[in-house]
């Protein structure tokens, strides 16, 4: 979907990947822009105001953990924004130690961030359709053994997102979903790898990932906007060191009647 003159949600908008991709956004003319995260990061609005006069930016606060919220967020988007044609969700957090707090964000706030926007969009209600883009990582495809939780949030990412494209979905709701994959990437998420395993032992294998060769977060957000204005319904595509590769997976297995 082309984003120019659209409206779109990002959820975790100030966060390392969030902040670039929304001046990514911006830059290919989005007419507004919604910004959902826990804190406001009021020196990254006031910058954002100024370098994108031409668009309209807003602020709602939410809580992943918390559906409620979510659900208001979505609520208030709507009556600001009109409608949406875009949500990305990018709130997530790599924290093997805080088990049901890393599959709360990472996982069921996604779920939730997904079936709280639906109503908004679905063309058989009214909506106008549009793109959701979840975004998983690259321990979806090759889950790193150090990090079991983590990797199982975002599988469940994956399985969720290429769930939802289903044709029966697509026929009703009029909405693209696509899975993103970023490999490791120059962020704050990335620092410090070796103090959030679940098992402390592993804390010194751990910290041979500070030495893996990292993405810088400005292309990979060049890359994610590529993806959300090519990619296709059910598409799951990872981004690594700057490159772009659609992942195909072989069916295993189907119902039989």
């Amino acid at each position: 979907m082309e984003l120019k003159g659209k409206n779109v949600i990002y959820s975790g908008g100030f966060g390392g990947i969030g902040q670039a991709c929304i001046k990514e956004i911006l830059n290919s003319g989005a007419k507004h822009m919604t910004i959902f995260d826990l804190v406001e990061n009021k020196e990254a609005m006031i910058g954002f105001k100024k370098s994108y006069p031409g668009a309209t930016i807003d602020f709602i606060p939410f809580d992943m953990r918390k559906k409620e919220t979510i659900t208001a967020a979505f609520k208030t988007a709507k009556a600001k924004m009109g409608h949406f044609d875009v949500l990305v969700n990018s709130c997530g957090i790599m924290m093997d130690s805080e088990v049901d707090l890393t599959i709360q964000i990472n996982l069921m706030g996604l779920i939730h961030s997904n079936l709280a926007a639906l109503p908004y969009m679905d063309k058989s209600s009214g909506g106008r359709g549009g793109v959701i883009v979840n975004i998983s990582s690259v321990a979806c495809l090759e889950p790193p053994p150090l990090y079991p939780i983590y990797s199982a949030s975002k599988d469940g990412v994956k399985a969720f997102t290429r769930s939802m494209a289903d044709q029966v979905y697509y026929d009703r709701f009029g909405v693209n979903f696509i899975t993103i994959c970023p490999g490791i990437t120059d962020t704050p998420m990335s620092e410090g790898f070796y103090t959030r395993v679940f098992f402390k032992f592993v804390e010194e294998k751990a910290q041979a990932l500070a030495k893996a060769k990292q993405q810088p977060v400005d292309v990979l957000a060049k890359n994610i906007i590529k993806v959300m204005e090519t990619g296709k319904n059910g598409g799951v595509y990872m981004l690594n060191l700057g490159n772009i590769e659609e992942i195909t997976f072989p069916k295993f297995w189907e119902a039989t009647f």
